[in-house]
Order: structure tokens, then C-alpha cells, then sequence
């Protein structure tokens, strides 16, 4: 009964040790109790593996997401950045904590800045360090979720790895080295290695050996951290301290039997997702799309062609050309009926572009500087099929081998393209089959709305021609022969343009286009006879010199099986003169369509020229008075129509006014609804008076339009009723909102009765109150 309490011995531990999870600050100071053991070599040795240990972790980050980059640069500076976090957070770790995270930031931007120059080097981009830095930090998410694999290590696409990956040390160190949390110290960088895996995705093979080399680091981090030492319990009475091993025991059982228990409950549903594709997150950032003027550059081929003279490129190949060299702005794959678009998916690309599939034709390589001078919109001019851009930014799509600048095109850009510019071999094309399934489905498609006499072509085209190719020949022979290509011709490439362009009689502008309409007729005739199509747009380079708007053309492609895209020629020849359809094919005659240009439709006729009879005869004696009737109703008609908007707007203005809101807005927008009542007779109020007065001046303007007196008063009421909503918050109530209304609505009506009667009609339609300030 007489025993004190037991007498517990502290041993003094230096400044910025911990006692969590075995840290390294456990290591007791040189030649302290229970600390000798190894050394000091020892010592050091086993301070060093925590912090080595996470530099490594962060590093393994960099090498898992450098499989989706171009060379191993990514790979160094994130290593870089993973070793200078720790490494400041070792040196200042004597310093106090909140000293820490302004001198590892600062570390981080010095950092950052080298890697941004040296990647900007490496790729070669143009521009000061400030404004490629800038727009690497404006851009760095969406472009490295849009860049096309492999990702060139670019200001941008290392931006955010190197940062993420300084902060993850950052982070790290300071939980596992100064607070003594070893195991929470590396959720940070398990964090991000998760993220780079997810980003990763399903574009590199499984991670599995770099996962398995993260988790021993951690393991081995975790069994070195704490070093040997002596009972924490030796000192303590036998029943304290049996109640401390007790309590240490029961802790460590608890934590074993959660682990086994998530294992049990987690293993088999993670090992059934091993063999799953991964989610691919790039699917959730939209790439660079084009503008709505290049969605179907097939429409500018008319406007080209009436400004020949136009400079839009200025073209050097190397090395120089025996003959022209044909490069390509776009290609056009999807068709609805009513227009050919774009149907590429663009990716943000570095200067080496991936390559495709070999083919069987021979291919040379060709080098051009192109300068762009009045060429406007994203897509970028190249010949087919780029291999390096230098000099610009570009995305590209590798199915149709075409790419855009996002940023667009500007007048003054000079680039730099190496192509691989591929011949098919004509000896396979007789014999060469053409793809089908649902691979070259959006190239086979046909478009509902086929008008009959397309469709009959088509088929007469191809009855006595079985193979593709000869099918393909046949077309392009057939719009050659009997077509005729003019500069003048109207743009449009539905199916109603296109059937007027076949079938259309001459003297009536058909049979007669540009480029657009050969072009779209091929590829609509070849689908229709089974061959899978598209049309290209681009611009004919004859040697070094500019390109003009006269050098733009459109011309068809056929896909062949183990040949590629093979490009056909429906133009006429200048010195030939077009044959008649009717000698070929005999449609039944069809009415021309209306030109998506609005301009040059005034020059097609309304119908194709039939044979006189007793209608037409009729329709000759009338002249051009149903056109006149049919204008006059369409005006008298679109008057009706904006009138009715006014009064509907006007009735639902007032409506607002007052009817919704509090009591307090309810009375101003009658005080406005009142104001503007005067404003329409006439008499406009100014801002300078108060609402007394007004009421005044409304009261003897009513007096002297309507001869009634007594018409202040009123008004004085409202004025009142507004003077209360400013200077009495909050005391209006519904009721004289209401009264409000109604006074302002009176008021308004004995106004308005007084106009004459043409000034009545015009009160509710004249459009001022809707724009009057407020």
C-alpha cells in the first residue's frame, strides 16, 4: 500500500526523431543506448534506404509512363526531380518544417524551367522560353491526354510528370523522413504510379515486373527503416508493461487478420480483371477537331476557282520535282447525301510522325518547305504520307495521313514535311480486290435518298465490268467522256446537285462543274457499286513557287486490298470535247436543285426546257405575275410574323413586370410599366425628378390628352408606394403590390385611349420599351 508508482526512465531523444512506423529518425544519436550496433557506417547506411528507396519508387513512375514516349528523356527528368525533392528535404531537414516546402519549391521551378528548355530544345520548337512555358502550362493536361503515341517528350507533355513527380518527393520525404511514417510516406508516390498506370492504359503491355519492383522497395524500406534498439516496456512495472505487449500484440493480430480479410475478400475480384482491357482516359478529352470551315473543304473548290490568281502557298520541294507534285489538304470520308466532311480524329503529334502499314508500290521520299500566305482554316497542307513536321505544331490523323494545326493557320508560317510519297503498283491493280466488313463500312456507306437515275447509272456502269478496278475505270472513263469542267460552275454536292450535274440538260447549266462535282460523283457511283471511296482535296505544286487558288482540286481515291488508296482522275482532257449522255444513258429528265451558293442560282433555270404544249403556253401568256404574288404574300406574311413577336415580347415584358418578384420589385416594374407609358405618348420622363413629380407631370399629361382631371392623385399614390419599396424595405405587402398594378395598368389604359386611333395601333407593337434603359 505504501508503494509509490513505478519509476520510468526517459532516454533523450534528439530534436525531429519520430516514433511512428520505425522511421529513420528511430536511429537513436552515435553511442546512445541500444544504437551501436553496425556503427556509424551502419548507421548511415540504414538512414540512406528510406530516401533511396523513394527516389526509386518515383523514378519506377517515370520509367512506367516513358512506354508511351519517344526515347528515354522523360525517363531522366522525372528521375531528376524525384532525386532533388528528397535530396532538399534530407539537407533541410534540420531546419524547421515550414521552411521546407518554399525552398523545395523554389528547387522545383528551377527544375521545371531546365526541363521545359531541354524538351523544347529536343523537339525543336520556335518560340522564347517565356511563351513556350506559358503554353505548356496552359496545355499540359488535355495535350498529353491527346497526343498521339508515341508522345514526344515536349514542354508540355513533361510539364506535369515533372511536377507531379517533385511533389510526390516533396511529400514523401518529409512524412517518412521527418515525422518517422514510413508506410504513409510512400502514398504519394503510390498515388502517382497509379495515376501513370490509368494514363497509360491499354497503349503499353501490363506493367507487371514494375509493380512487383514498387512493392519490394516498399517492403524493404519498411523492414530497414527501424533499427535494433532496446524494449520499449523493459522499464515499466510487470503488470504495466505485460498490459503494453498485451495491447502491441492484440494491435499487430488485428492489423494481420484485415489484411488476410481484404486479401480474401478483393484477390479474386482483382485477379478476374487481369485479363480486361484497361480504360483508356483519352477517350474522355476530346482531340483538336477542325473548324466548321474545314469540315468540308470540298465547298471551296468553286470559290478558288472564280479567284484563280489567288496566292494561298508558297512551296520549295526537295529534292526538286520532274513533274508536279500533288499534296493534299484533306480527306473526306463520310457522306450523307448532303455533304462529304472530315471524318478524321486528330492527335496532338511531335515532329516524327508514327508510320503505317508498308505497301506493295515503291516509295521516295520528298522534302518541302511551304510557307502559308492566303490559306486560312487548321488543316495543313502536305504531300501524302508525312513522316517529320518541323516548324509548326501539328495533330495528325495516321488513317488518312492528313494534319492540322490547332492553333491555325496564319499568314507568314513556314514549316518543314518529309514525306513518303507511295506509287501502286499497277501491275496488281487489274487482279486486286477491294475490302469489305466493318472496317471500310464509313467508306462503303451509302446515304439514304439515292435518286433512281444515280442508282440506275451506277448499275449500267458496272454490269459488264465484274472486277473493282475495271468498275473504278469505267466511272472515271465515263464522267471524262461526257462531262465538261468549267471555273464558273456552282458549288453543291448533294444528291440533287449531283443528279442535275449528270443528267441535267446542257443548255441548262447541267453537265457542266468543277472538280467538286467530278470528284463527288465518282466516289458516290463507286460506292454504288461496291467500292469502298473517298475525296480528296488538295492543291497541284508545278516545282518550287506559289500555289495559287487556280492549283485546287478535288479527285477521288479507291481503296484495293493490299494495295492501298489509289487515286483516280474523272477530269476531262482540255482538247476533248464532252460526248452527249443521252448517247450512253437516257434518265428521265430531272429538275435542277437549288445551289448551296445562293449567288449563282439565279442563273440556272427553274426547270429543265420541256416541249411547248398547252401549260407551258399559258405559263408564257401569265408573265411574271404569280412570281410578284408569291412576294407579296411571303412579305405581307413575314410582316405578320415580326409583328406578332413584338406584341407577344411586349405582353410578356409587362407580364414580369408585374406579376413576379417580391412586393417591392412588383411596384417598380409598375412605376417603369407607367414611365414608359408616358415615354410612348410623347413625353418622356427625366432622370432628374423625383417620383412626386413625375406623378405630376403624368397626371396633367393625361389631363390634357383626355381632358380628366384628377389623374395626379393617383399617380401620387403609386409614387408613394415607390417611395416606401426604397426608403422601407421589406414593409410593402402583396396587397399593395397589387394596388400598384392595378394603378399603373389604368393609367397606361386611359393613356392610350386618348392617341388617335393610327398611334393605338402602333402602341402595342413599337419596339422601344424592350430596349430602353433601365
Amino acid at each position: 500500500m505504501g508503494r509509490g508508482p513505478p519509476v520510468v526512465t526517459v532516454t533523450d531523444r534528439p530534436a525531429g526523431t519520430g516514433t511512428g512506423d520505425g522511421g529513420p529518425g528511430d536511429s537513436g544519436p552515435a553511442g546512445g543506448p541500444g544504437r551501436t550496433a553496425g556503427g556509424l557506417p551502419g548507421r548511415v547506411l540504414r538512414a540512406a534506404v528510406v530516401p533511396t528507396a523513394l527516389v526509386a519508387a518515383i523514378g519506377l513512375t517515370g520509367v512506367v509512363l516513358n512506354r508511351v514516349y519517344a526515347g528515354d528523356l522523360l525517363t531522366r527528368l522525372v528521375c531528376g526531380a524525384a532525386l532533388g525533392a528528397v535530396l532538399v528535404s534530407v539537407a533541410a531537414r534540420r531546419l524547421p518544417s515550414w521552411l521546407v516546402a518554399p525552398l523545395s519549391v523554389s528547387a522545383m521551378l528551377g527544375w521545371t524551367g531546365w526541363s521545359v528548355r531541354l524538351a523544347a530544345t529536343s523537339a525543336d520548337l520556335p518560340g522564347s522560353f517565356l511563351d513556350v512555358t506559358a503554353d505548356a502550362a496552359a496545355n499540359a493536361v488535355p495535350r498529353l491526354l491527346t497526343a498521339m503515341i508515341p508522345v514526344e517528350p515536349a514542354p508540355d507533355t513533361v510539364l506535369l510528370p515533372v511536377v507531379a513527380a517533385w511533389l510526390a518527393g516533396l511529400a514523401g520525404a518529409e512524412v517518412a523522413l521527418r515525422a518517422g511514417r514510413v508506410l504513409l510516406g510512400f502514398l504519394p508516390a503510390t498515388a502517382l504510379y497509379i495515376a501513370v498506370v490509368y494514363v497509360v492504359g491499354p497503349n503499353a503491355a501490363p506493367a507487371v515486373g514494375a509493380s512487383v519492383v514498387f512493392a519490394g522497395l516498399v517492403a524493404v524500406a519498411l523492414a530497414t527503416a527501424r533499427a535494433p534498439g532496446p524494449d520499449p516496456a523493459a522499464g515499466l512495472a510487470p503488470a504495466l508493461r505485460a498490459a503494453v505487449r498485451l495491447r502491441a500484440a492484440t494491435v499487430s493480430a488485428a492489423g494481420v487478420a484485415l489484411v488476410v480479410a481484404a486479401a480474401a475478400l478483393l484477390g479474386p475480384a482483382l485477379a478476374g480483371r487481369v485479363d480486361e482491357r484497361p480504360v483508356d482516359p483519352r477517350r474522355y478529352v476530346p482531340p483538336p477537331r477542325v473548324e466548321s470551315l474545314d469540315e468540308n473543304p470540298l465547298i471551296r473548290i468553286s470559290g478558288w476557282a472564280l479567284e484563280p490568281q489567288q496566292k494561298l502557298l508558297d512551296v520549295s520541294t526537295r529534292p526538286p520535282a520532274d513533274g508536279p507534285t500533288t499534296i493534299r489538304l484533306a480527306v473526306l470520308s463520310d457522306y450523307d447525301g448532303v455533304t462529304w466532311r472530315v471524318g478524321a480524329t486528330y492527335r496532338t503529334a511531335g515532329r516524327v510522325l508514327p508510320a503505317g502499314e508498308p505497301g506493295t508500290g515503291t516509295v521516295d521520299t520528298v522534302r518541302q518547305e511551304i510557307t502559308v500566305a492566303g490559306l486560312t482554316g487548321r488543316l495543313l497542307p502536305a504531300v501524302a504520307t508525312p513522316r517529320t513536321v518541323d516548324g509548326a505544331r501539328v495533330a495528325y490523323d495516321p488513317q488518312s495521313g492528313t494534319l492540322i494545326r490547332p492553333e491555325g493557320l496564319v499568314p507568314g508560317l513556314t514549316y518543314s514535311v518529309t514525306s513518303a510519297r507511295e506509287r501502286p503498283d499497277a501491275n496488281l491493280l487489274g487482279t486486286a480486290d477491294v475490302p469489305a466488313g466493318a472496317q471500310v463500312a464509313r467508306v462503303l456507306r451509302v446515304a439514304d435518298g439515292v435518286p433512281e437515275p444515280l442508282r440506275r447509272l451506277a448499275a449500267q456502269l458496272a454490269e459488264d465490268n465484274g472486277a473493282p478496278y475495271a468498275r473504278a475505270a469505267a466511272v472515271e472513263q465515263f464522267l471524262a467522256e461526257h462531262y465538261r469542267l468549267v471555273a464558273d460552275a456552282p458549288s453543291g454536292h448533294a444528291y440533287p446537285n449531283l443528279e442535275f450535274f449528270l443528267f441535267g440538260p446542257r443548255n441548262g447549266g447541267g453537265q457542266r462543274g468543277t472538280s467538286e462535282q467530278f470528284a463527288a460523283a465518282f466516289a458516290v457511283l463507286g460506292r454504288l457499286t461496291g467500292l469502298p471511296t473517298r475525296v480528296v482535296v488538295g492543291f497541284t505544286a508545278r516545282g518550287d513557287g506559289p500555289v495559287r487558288a487556280a492549283d485546287a482540286y478535288a479527285w477521288p481515291e479507291v481503296l484495293f486490298t493490299g494495295v492501298g488508296w489509289v487515286p483516280f482522275d474523272p477530269l476531262p482532257r482540255p482538247d476533248s470535247a464532252p460526248r452527249p449522255v443521252e448517247e450512253d444513258f437516257r434518265p428521265a429528265a430531272p429538275s435542277p436543285p437549288p445551289s448551296e451558293v445562293p449567288e449563282p442560282t439565279a442563273t440556272l433555270p427553274a426547270t429543265p426546257p420541256a416541249v411547248a404544249g398547252p401549260g407551258r403556253v399559258a405559263a408564257e401568256r401569265t408573265g411574271p405575275v404569280p412570281v410578284w404574288l408569291g412576294a407579296g404574300a411571303a412579305g405581307l406574311l413575314l410582316v405578320g410574323v415580326v409583328l406578332g413577336v413584338l406584341v407577344g415580347r411586349r405582353r410578356a415584358q409587362t407580364r414580369t413586370r408585374l406579376t413576379r418578384g417580391d412586393p417591392a420589385t412588383r411596384v417598380g416594374g409598375a412605376w417603369r410599366h407607367t414611365t414608359d407609358a408616358l415615354r410612348l405618348s410623347g413625353r418622356p420622363v427625366g432622370g432628374q425628378l423625383s417620383a412626386t413629380e413625375v406623378a405630376e407631370l403624368a397626371g396633367r399629361a393625361l389631363a390634357e390628352d383626355s381632358g380628366r382631371a384628377g389623374e395626379e392623385t393617383t399617380l401620387t399614390e403609386l409614387a408613394g408606394l415607390l417611395n416606401q419599396a426604397a426608403f422601407a424595405p421589406g414593409t410593402l405587402t402583396d396587397a399593395q403590390a397589387d394596388r400598384a398594378r392595378g394603378l399603373a395598368e389604368g393609367y397606361a389604359t386611359a393613356l392610350r385611349a386618348a392617341r388617335p386611333r393610327w398611334r393605338r395601333l402602333l402602341w402595342s407593337v413599337r419596339p422601344g420599351p424592350l430596349r430602353w434603359p433601365r
